[in-house]
């Protein structure tokens, strides 16, 4: 008996080549719509699955494949084939399918009727019947697999067909429940705390990088249907550590997508963010707050890196610089640095502030997922607890300390001025630690700053440090059963004091 394959793919590259290969290896071929029509105008003998089933597509096309005498053929198992003649079926050794391309239509403006229309059924159930019986058919589920030996294919190779069979239909199915989730969400949402009933991601392997956080860690980089565009323009390729540090920098660019800014980390940290008259000036400034630190950290700009910037940036150590455009000027001197990795944002700033707005974290007890801290500041909504108020420059330094402030760790300390970071601590265990430790890093230009902090004062040692240091005014979110005590001690010390009722802890 001859071996028969069932072709019908959406996708009709190299389709035709590939089937020439199976009738030159002794396979005869069922096909339909569409895919029979190409072969059949190449010259190429194939059987419309209408002649075997008996029945001509219905309902528009919907309707093709899905009948006993197809699906008996390439689920039958090598004793079950024995019988398939006398029901006059003769089975499938091969079933080469590709779907409806769904994943192009979700999350953009197509109507509903277009998402449905493009969700494939008869396809996703021969990829699952080849698959399943992968000891005896053969499931080519991807154009890629065309170049594979047919006709010395091991059990190994069948399996991985198998397991690429079911990995295709599983995000088809994962990309239609997540769509569908989005754009029903008003059955399947719990109104109260804004959080559906399912989540869900699926990784696809972008690339292997050289390790992890540490060398003896392995990692790799996976594509989760929501990727920034961004180009290199010179150096090696992301690190793990390079892509976490970037990571970092852009959510505080983002913040300040409209103004001129710069912003420096280190360990996912920020060692130095400025605003600036000018690009030039963000920079200067940022690196101002912690020269030391800067050494081999990563730089995010929110305009056009020019070639001034570009001396600049080549005149120290740095791992990454990332900006939303570089002047051919720039690009040629950043060049002169070949290690260095030069990455253009595509994205534009404003889009990235809302590009995820979920975050999600692994740990032993489940998977925890939340919003993204994107909440705007509005300064309207501040409120001075102390006699003196702010000046307007004070108000701008509080805005632009408390944004940096939800970027670091808790418990984070930001001592700024001018619209610069003078000093900035996150992460201890105490919050009076923080202050401390951001204090003394400003050294002697604490006069006249602002101090920003990611949650309340639980006691008041954190206000007389704060007044040791010259601090002329506070932001922070309020809410302490001791906020009487502190706003009286900052009012004792002629401090400025402003609650904005909003918290930015960063666990």
């Amino acid at each position: 008996m001859k071996k028969q394959a069932y072709i019908s793919v959406f996708d009709k590259t190299g389709v035709v080549d590939f089937a020439k290969k199976l009738q030159k290896a002794g396979y005869e071929i069922v096909s339909t719509g569409g895919t029979f029509d190409l072969l059949k105008e190449n010259n190429i003998n194939a059987t419309e699955s209408t002649n075997i089933t008996g029945f001509r597509e219905l309902i528009d096309g919907k309707v093709k494949s899905l009948h006993p005498k197809i699906f008996a053929g390439i689920l039958a198992n090598q004793d079950e084939r024995k019988t398939l003649d006398k029901e006059g079926i003769q089975p499938f050794d091969l079933v080469c399918v590709n779907l409806y391309p769904f994943e192009q239509y979700k999350g953009k403006d197509a109507d509903i009727k277009t998402l449905i229309k493009n969700i494939d059924i008869g396809g996703v159930s021969l990829l699952r019947a080849g698959a399943k019986n992968y000891e005896n058919v053969i499931v080519i589920s991807d154009i890629k697999d065309y170049e594979i030996d047919i006709e010395n294919i091991d059990l190994k190779t069948r399996e991985n067909l198998a397991v690429k069979a079911f990995q295709k239909t599983s995000h088809y199915d994962f990309d239609i429940s997540s769509e569908l989730n989005e754009r029903f969400e008003f059955d399947t949402q719990d109104a109260k705390h804004n959080m559906k009933d399912f989540e869900g991601f699926y990784l696809e392997k972008i690339q292997d990088l050289r390790y992890g956080e540490n060398p003896h860690q392995a990692a790799a980089l996976y594509n989760y249907d929501k990727k920034i565009e961004y180009e290199f323009l010179n150096g090696k390729e992301f690190s793990y550590n390079n892509i976490l540090d970037t990571t970092a920098a852009l959510n505080i660019a983002s913040e300040f997508y409209d103004v001129n800014a710069c912003i420096i980390i280190k360990h996912t940290n920020p060692c130095g963010v400025a605003l600036g008259k000018t690009l030039l000036d963000a920079w200067q400034k940022a690196l101002d707050c912690d020269p030391l630190s800067a050494f081999g950290g990563i730089v995010a700009f929110t305009g056009c890196v020019d070639f001034e910037i570009a001396k600049n940036l080549t005149a120290m150590f740095l791992e990454v610089v990332i900006a939303p455009d570089f002047t051919d000027e720039a690009i040629e001197e950043l060049k002169k640095k070949k290690n260095l990795r030069v990455v253009k944002l595509n994205t534009p700033l404003n889009e990235y502030r809302n590009f995820t707005q979920k975050e999600v974290k692994f740990t032993p007890f489940g998977a925890l997922l939340q919003e993204k801290d994107n909440k705007e500041l509005d300064p309207e909504t501040f409120k001075t607890v102390t006699k003196e108020k702010p000046t307007q420059e004070m108000i701008e330094d509080m805005v632009f300390a408390f944004k940096v402030a939800k970027h670091l760790k808790s418990n984070a300390i930001v001592i700024a001025k001018d619209l610069r970071t003078l000093g900035l601590c996150g992460g201890q265990t105490s919050r009076v630690g923080s202050v401390e430790i951001a204090l003394m890093r400003v050294c002697d230009s604490a006069k006249g700053a602002i101090l920003a902090s990611d949650g309340f004062f639980p006691a008041v040692d954190n206000i007389e440090v704060a007044a040791q240091e010259r601090i002329a005014g506070i932001i922070q979110p309020g809410g302490s059963i001791k906020d009487s005590d502190v706003i009286k001690l900052a009012d004792k010390l002629g401090l400025v004091m402003v609650t904005t009722g909003i918290r930015h802890f960063r666990h």
